[in-house]
């Protein structure tokens, strides 16, 4: 490879989240901390020199948006997805989850409908409870590992439904939609005159053999009924520049979202927003196909390992992601006693899966995008734990 992930960055000391919040939230700091979604990657070093050429200025005043920020979206989009966009069609975000909660507030008003499909990445959730909406839950089915849309409650689920926060490709699941699963959606939701926002911020992510579709670019039914929000900071790991963006192909719908973060003054980036995403697209190609080799020989790695020493804790394969579901439910634990286990006694920060609904209850999300001697010790430390337990 050209580029080294087996580095093992100190993150202590550059108020990392990861590490930071071990105390507060666990009440130690002796945690191998493997849950927020962010990589233990040094980003790449040509959005490094990109940062370091800004800073050489000095000043670090308003910015305006480049031409070649939209360029190199539209540019990354055409080449990976087939996506024919063009920059009117782009609106700067402060993030994808501020997104969603901003297309609640957009589109919808107090006391309205909102479908979600847990078990999904909570902020979907939050959107919406936070914003006085009404919450719909749509559960998702696990079968043979992998997760799946029952259709026919979901046609019934979303009747009445202003809105659709949909996870494309799915957190923490890790599925990556089928194009005719995504037409399927589509057609659903126009008939129901249901407003889909499809997060895809994992898409870069998705792994060989499976291919990640563009949401909007399925149908027309998508097409027009539609608002993509992406960003380049899970694949290059730049989430603390707070630089996202939403493409939507419908006139009406973006003079109406760009109408509100006008209204809510939301549009104006930090200095660094739009060059991290011009040089990630415009160089990012051989950096991300080699993190992901890496990061799927990770995967691999865990799911050998858990069927050898530990298998009643099993991997849901991710299709895209470095994000991987544990179904631990063979432990037959409830889910403070799951908790426990894997914080007290296996000395690891997770992700617990209840945060992502009722069916995440028995499962835990670890984070592999880390170099592979940590992983090593993070599954150590579960076999441990697991045999002082005598499962």
């Amino acid at each position: 490879m050209k580029y080294d992930f087996n580095e093992i960055v100190d993150r202590k000391g550059s108020d990392a989240l990861k590490v930071e919040a071990l105390l507060p939230r666990w009440g130690r700091e002796d945690l191998l901390p493997m849950w927020v979604a962010d990589m233990d990657f040094k980003a790449p070093p040509f959005v490094v020199e990109s940062v370091k050429k800004r800073l050489d200025n000095g000043i670090f005043g308003y910015t305006s948006i480049p031409k070649e920020w939209y360029n190199s979206i539209i540019n990354w989009h055409d080449k990976r997805n087939q996506w024919n966009i063009n920059e009117y069609m782009i609106t700067f975000l402060p993030g994808v989850v501020p997104g969603l909660s901003v297309a609640v507030q957009c589109f919808t008003n107090p006391g309205d409908k909102v479908l979600i499909m847990p078990p999904v990445y909570y902020p979907f959730r939050l959107a919406v409870e936070n914003n006085g909406r009404e919450l719909v839950n749509s559960p998702l089915e696990l079968k043979n590992g992998e997760y799946h849309i029952n259709f026919e409650k979901f046609e019934q689920d979303i009747k009445g439904c202003k809105l659709f926060l949909f996870c494309n490709p799915h957190n923490p699941g890790g599925k990556v939609w089928t194009k005719d699963e995504l037409i399927k959606i589509a057609k659903i939701c126009k008939e129901n005159g249901t407003l889909v926002i499809s997060d895809e911020i994992h898409s870069d992510l998705t792994f060989a053999p499976h291919k990640h579709h563009v949401f909007s670019n399925t149908c027309p039914e998508a097409k027009e009924n539609n608002i993509t929000l992406n960003a380049p900071s899970k694949a290059f790991n730049l989430a603390g520049y707070c630089s996202a963006y939403a493409i939507t192909e419908n006139t009406d719908l973006r003079k109406k979202l760009n109408k509100f973060l006008e209204e809510k003054m939301l549009g104006d980036p930090n200095v660094f927003a739009y060059i991290t995403t011009i040089s990630a697209y415009k160089n990012g190609e051989e950096w991300l196909k080699e993190v992901k080799d890496y990061i799927f020989s990770n995967i691999q790695f865990l799911d050998e390992y858990l069927k050898e020493h530990t298998p009643k804790i099993k991997a849901i394969i991710p299709q895209a992601s470095y994000l991987v579901f544990l179904d631990c439910r063979e432990l037959n634990l409830t889910q403070p006693e799951l908790v426990d286990f894997f914080v007290d006694k296996a000395h690891l920060a997770l992700n617990d899966g209840a945060s992502y609904g009722e069916s995440g209850k028995g499962f835990m999300r670890i984070n592999l995008a880390t170099p592979r001697k940590i992983v090593e010790q993070a599954l150590q430390q579960i076999k441990e734990a697991y045999n002082q337990q005598g499962f």
